[in-house]
């Protein structure tokens, strides 16, 4: 009985958790480094409010600095946003909607490829704070009880 229980707490807590942020790791296995095709590794993302980037990479050989898109594209480590982060662990917060572009600042690690521009959504909207649950909630959550019960009493 107390592994029903426990299981009917699982199924709606589970039910209930809301989405969390995404920590994206930049480059996946291989990191922050030459030879990497970030447009590729960037393609199919969805990017919210919220995520975060991490990039990892040998900080005394590599860095990483926010710039505008025009720097972005002439690889102009000068016009920096943000940066340079050199820890060669660095999470990076996506805190508003639009266009990040990231690049190396180390000399000629732009133009070898070390540079990343994700397109950050805005996600969905923050509810509005309320003291009691909204009808509809309080009806969602009865119903994912029920549901639960009915599933553990089938076992």
């Amino acid at each position: 009985m107390a592994t029903k229980a426990l299981l009917i707490t699982l199924l709606i807590a589970a039910a209930m958790a809301p989405a969390l942020a995404v920590d994206y790791m930049v480059g996946e296995g291989e990191g922050w480094k030459l030879k990497v095709n970030y447009t590729e590794w960037a393609a199919g993302k969805t990017f919210v409010v919220g995520d975060n980037l991490i990039f990892m990479y040998p900080a005394e050989d590599h860095n990483v600095i926010q710039v505008s898109g025009a720097d972005f594209k002439a690889c102009n480590k000068s016009g920096a946003l943000r940066g340079p982060y050199n820890s060669g662990n660095d999470k990076i917060a996506l805190d508003a909607p639009g266009k990040r572009w990231y690049i190396c600042g180390k000399e000629g690690h732009c133009d070898g490829g070390m540079k990343l521009v994700v397109s950050v959504e805005a996600g969905a909207p923050a509810p509005a704070p309320s003291s009691a649950p909204a009808t509809g909630s309080l009806v969602w959550m009865a119903a994912s009880v029920a549901a639960a019960f009915s599933m553990v009493m089938a076992f």
